[in-house]
């Protein structure tokens, strides 16, 4: 008995070996449209334009032809009403067993520099959807396909029904999300087009948020073995791996953790993170003298941990690498001869950082119990302009240039954060604990270990202080600098404590706490 099948498609990979495949293995008549019409035609596969099929011609530019009850009756009917099936037959409409639609690529459209709005709106599919919609609906004996990766699954499936059925519904879910998803990027663009917020809506921020991505990875287990794990979006996309096992979890954060550093730095740049934190950071012209300074900070933290440079790593920073083990190296670019080097490690991940494809999410999203927290991402940077300088002393030229420095890297630390810097490398970090003190301390006692002097040494500090106790800890550490957002009620009495001891301070007026 002859099936009817309706293709109509924006991304035509494979749709004619499909097509053929349904008609002389399955006994399908194909029902289509325009470009997918002709495609199919011109490799002479047997089509009957839906117009021909409605009795109704494409009108409005194309904008209606599907909308038509001979079609979506036939997606709709449920085959096991008598009543339906009456109707059906009454109205002339028959039956579709299946549907093959992919939607307008509008996602690509909006992404495209210097789009307009009316493409834009152009590309916005309604006939598709409305068709994947029906079909999922009826699902139970209607076989829906969106995605053309699905294409071999449906045809191995056709021979057995108890195997179709199964398939159906699950096809069926993976067309709702990709509408949902499809909707939710329309209404983005939309919002984004918006002179003026909603009444009650905050700038940036929706009354309603949706989130859909498409899977990415699913990925061997999430912080711990027994927890299950997903990657979703387009991490991939950024990134380029050249050898080494599967990414974690884990490494996955990390790499998210070591881009958002190394994007505050345009001078050669080389840092290492453990668990998300900066344990060691430099900035030197030569990469290979970088990594000493850094790694100097911290020699324990950095097993395990993750290395990220803004320049080619070669074959003299491979050399220094090599002798401790870490999970995950990233950089723009590697030489021949320091892939040769690495090529050794097997388990070892290499990233490369791809041009153009860096940091781009403006927001961050956090589940809480019954929903999600969003905010924007924490993109604010300073300069010697933006800040003030609160002490009678104002900081030296060197003094700035450590500050700076300091600021950059302290914003990547959970808090309470402190850094120990000098000019252009770090030299003590404390991160994440309850007291800003006791974070100083831990700061002072890894330089220690590491057998660095704190001597004319910048403290860097996440949050303002609150007491005098931290900047006096500092100063007897040797530290000689300050920079902190300022704020406390007891800020008077900070800036009293650095000038009886000569310190230079200043004021940013920005907090970056990290949770």
């Amino acid at each position: 008995m002859e099936k009817l099948a309706l293709i109509s498609v924006s991304n035509k990979i494979g749709i004619v070996e499909f097509a053929k495949a349904l008609i002389d293995n399955h006994n399908y008549k194909i029902l289509s449209t325009g470009g997918t019409a002709k495609l199919l035609r011109d490799n002479a596969i047997s089509v009957t334009d839906v117009s021909e099929h409605t009795g109704s011609p494409e009108i409005m530019e194309g904008r209606v032809k599907t909308l038509h009850p001979k079609l979506h009756g036939g997606l709709l009917c449920r085959r096991d009403k008598p009543d339906h099936l009456k109707q059906a037959k009454e109205n002339n409409i028959g039956l579709i067993d299946l549907v093959v639609v992919n939607l307008y690529p509008f996602e690509e459209t909006v992404s495209k520099q210097g789009v307009s709005f009316e493409d834009a709106i152009e590309n916005i599919d309604i006939g598709g959807p409305s068709m994947l919609r029906s079909a999922a609906k009826n699902h139970d004996s209607v076989a829906v396909i969106c995605d053309n990766e699905d294409y071999n699954r449906v045809l191995e499936s056709l021979e057995n029904e108890s195997s179709l059925k199964k398939l159906r519904k699950e096809l069926a879910l993976k067309v709702f999300q990709r509408t949902a998803s499809y909707d939710r990027a329309i209404a983005e663009y939309l919002n984004s087009q918006k002179d003026e917020p909603d009444l009650g809506e905050i700038s940036g921020f929706p009354q309603n948020f949706t989130y859909a991505n498409k899977l990415a990875k699913s990925l061997r287990y999430g912080e711990n073995p027994h927890q299950q794990a997903a990657l979703y979006g387009r991490f991939f996309d950024c990134y380029e791996q050249l050898q080494g096992k599967e990414l974690s979890y884990n490494n996955i954060l990390d790499i998210t953790a070591a881009t958002y550093l190394i994007g505050e730095f345009e001078n050669p740049t080389l840092a290492i993170l453990k668990h998300t934190n900066p344990c060691g950071v430099a900035s030197l012209p030569n990469m290979a003298d970088a990594w000493d300074q850094a790694f100097e900070t911290d020699k324990q933290a950095p097993f395990g941990g993750i290395i990220v440079v803004n320049r080619t790593l070669d074959d003299e920073l491979a050399n220094k690498i090599r002798e401790i083990f870490c999970e995950v190296i990233i950089a723009p670019e590697f030489t021949q001869e320091a892939r040769a080097i690495f090529a050794k490690k097997k388990n070892l991940r290499l990233m490369i950082s791809k041009e153009g494809q860096g940091p781009e999410a403006l927001q961050e999203l956090r589940t809480v119990v019954g929903g999600i927290l969003v905010q924007d991402r924490d993109q604010r940077r300073v300069n010697h302009a933006a800040c003030k300088v609160v002490t009678k002393r104002q900081p030296t030229e060197e003094e700035w240039n450590a500050l700076i420095f300091g600021w950059k890297v302290v914003k990547h630390i959970k808090s309470n954060a402190i850094v120990y810097a000098a000019s252009e490398r770090t030299l003590g970090v404390g991160a994440g604990q309850m007291s800003r003190v006791d974070s100083s301390r831990i700061a002072v006692w890894k330089a220690g270990e590491a057998g660095l002097s704190l001597k004319n040494s910048i403290i860097a500090s996440d949050a303002f202080f609150p007491f005098p106790d931290g900047l006096i800890a500092a100063a007897e550490a040797g530290a000689v600098a300050a920079i902190q957002p300022g704020g406390s009620v007891r800020d008077d009495e900070v800036i009293a404590a650095a000038n009886e001891r000569d310190m230079a301070m200043v004021f940013t007026g920005v907090r970056h706490f990290r949770h």
